[in-house]
């Protein structure tokens, strides 16, 4: 990738190679998205607002800081699905599957992707598009990045709540996991397109209804990755100087 594609994101603009005409054309979308996004959801988000007040000490919404667009730093917003200051004792980390610090109304937040619906204000100011790769937490990028050097060009494009690698692959809960999706991430940095996002705007409804991953590619035709593991196992990747191999399919 050149130099001069960095520049312009650090600069706030997308560089979609070939497609910047459709990267002007998928902000306008987004922003349409987002105001229907907001007037639908907020029943749900005041719903579930009330229901944390109610069953758990600490504020309603959560935010966090997060890497967008060029590396820029920005608060994301959700519904605070985790018990008050939850990372007190461990410091900055993932979540893994039966988490402790998630309150029981929390898991069902999680589950139907409710808390995830303040995002839509975050898609709407420009921090965030709809559809791209997740966004970071800076003290977690920096080590990904020595661990990942092709991990700096996902803030080519703004940060999305969905992706081709959130509806096809669960969360992140280790540096292999991030491995993959990572290059799904410039999978569809590679081929985005308006065709491609309506397909995984309508995959990712699927998804939030609970259609399983391998169903959810095969019926939407998405494009996939082959990660291959340069250490021979599926184990946690432990070399630092680690790059991904990939093969579109």
């Amino acid at each position: 990738m050149s130099n001069s594609a960095f520049a312009l994101a650090f600069a706030g603009e997308e560089t979609l190679p070939a497609q910047s005409l459709y990267a002007r054309f998928k902000r306008s979308t987004d922003i349409v998205l987002a105001l229907v996004g907001l007037v639908l959801g907020s029943p749900f988000i005041g719903f579930a607002a009330l229901l944390v007040k109610l069953t758990s000490r600490g504020p309603v919404l959560y935010s966090q800081v997060r890497l967008g667009l060029g590396g820029q730093p920005f608060r994301i917003y959700k519904i605070r699905s985790m018990c008050q200051d939850s990372e007190a004792l461990t410091g900055p980390c993932w979540s893994t599957k039966g988490d402790p610090r998630v309150t029981p109304v929390g898991r069902f937040l999680r589950w139907s992707h409710i808390d995830e619906l303040p995002q839509m204000w975050n898609i709407l100011v420009g921090d965030m598009s709809l559809i791209g790769p997740r966004p970071e937490r800076p003290e977690l990028a920096a080590g990904l990045e020595r661990a990942l050097p092709n991990y700096r060009l996902r803030i080519l494009i703004r940060p999305g709540l969905t992706g081709l690698a959130q509806v096809q692959l669960p969360p992140d809960t280790d540096l292999n996991s991030v491995r993959v999706k990572l290059a799904h991430d410039l999978c569809y940095l590679e081929r985005v397109s308006f065709w491609l996002d309506c397909r995984l705007f309508v995959a990712t409804i699927f998804h939030v209804l609970g259609l399983p991953y391998a169903t959810t590619r095969i019926l939407f035709n998405l494009p996939g990755v082959k990660v291959t593991d340069p250490d021979g196992d599926n184990d946690e990747v432990k070399r630092a100087d680690l790059v991904p191999d990939l093969q579109a399919v």
